[in-house]
């Protein structure tokens, strides 16, 4: 008599192709169904961890004021991809894209991406802090937006000369004028 396996395995990235860096967005997008959230660096696949109740309520409350604020030459969205190149994407936890959006889209280029949000929890602080920014700045993404969480405080940032520079931050209300006059009172994504 033979072993059988019992439970389920969890997948996990080819350990040899990590090695070599050579995963491509081609290889994210055939990823099996069980596969968890991935994002590439220079052809490796990082698994992203599975956000907290806070985080996701913070990033879809920031969802919702965008579906209801934004004017309509925009659409929001969240847990869609950024292709940064063929073997680099994020997943900002909320977007703002310039419409029409193709819904069938797993991956939208930087030049349709407005505002990139990342809100920031312990396991991803220095990627959303120091990382992201960096990398969103040189795709040249116009607006990135940082999200501290307990107590909520937003941190929005326009890009100059490929670099992110802080334009205003608040843990009441952020108050801009670009890509739209915006007031949201931090209260309204707060869970």
């Amino acid at each position: 008599m033979t072993a059988e396996p019992t439970g389920h395995v969890m997948w996990s990235p080819d350990p040899i192709r990590q090695r070599l860096a050579n995963f491509s967005l081609e290889d994210v997008l055939n990823l099996p169904d069980d596969a968890p959230r991935v994002e590439l660096r220079d052809g490796v696949m990082i698994v992203v961890p599975s956000p907290t109740f806070g985080h996701q309520d913070t990033a879809n409350l920031l969802w919702l004021w965008f579906r209801q604020n934004a004017p309509k030459a925009y659409r929001a969205s969240g847990a869609v991809g950024v292709a940064l190149g063929s073997q680099d994407s994020f997943e900002p936890d909320a977007l703002l894209l310039h419409a029409p959006v193709e819904k069938s889209n797993h991956f939208f280029l930087p030049s349709q991406v407005v505002i990139a949000v990342e809100v920031v929890s312990p396991g991803t602080k220095r990627r959303d802090r120091f990382e992201k920014p960096l990398e969103y700045g040189l795709a040249g993404i116009p607006h990135y937006w940082r999200i501290e969480q307990d107590p909520v405080h937003v941190y929005a940032y326009d890009l100059v000369n490929r670099q992110y520079e802080l334009v205003a931050d608040s843990d009441t209300e952020l108050v801009l004028s670009a890509p739209f006059e915006i007031t949201l009172p931090i209260r309204d994504i707060t869970p």
